[in-house]
């Protein structure tokens, strides 16, 4: 299983106010959602009317497919009349077979758990 996400951003320089913003962002969401089978959100500058991050996540049993995915939403986003992508970054994890072998995560943080009494038996 791999996951893939991709972080980027855009300047939207005729935006005035959130509510111009608002309407880029709203119009760019729905064209991902409708089109691609990912996860998408707005998840930074929230409060500046010219300036939007988004955050896209995928899953899938391939890392191919993943990178695909993401490559096309960063083309839809670079395509915008109204904006310019600014920023991207894309990372793409493998999960082993059924997510075995994961450490760093959760996992690592259960394994190194210094209140854990059952390592003093």
């Amino acid at each position: 299983m791999f996951v893939g996400v991709l972080r980027f951003s855009i300047d939207i320089p005729g935006a005035r106010s959130l509510k111009d913003k608002r309407s880029v962002v709203r119009s760019l969401k729905e064209r991902v959602q409708g089109r691609l089978k990912v996860s998408i959100a707005e998840v930074g500058a929230l409060d500046h009317p010219q300036r939007a991050t988004f955050g896209v996540a995928v899953v899938s049993n391939s890392s191919t497919v993943c990178d695909q995915l993401l490559s096309s939403v960063a083309s839809m986003a670079g395509t915008l009349p109204d904006a310019l992508m600014t920023d991207r970054a894309t990372e793409i994890v493998s999960f082993g077979e059924g997510g075995s072998g994961v450490m760093g995560g959760i996992e690592q943080a259960l394994d190194n758990d210094p209140y854990d009494d059952d390592e003093d038996e």
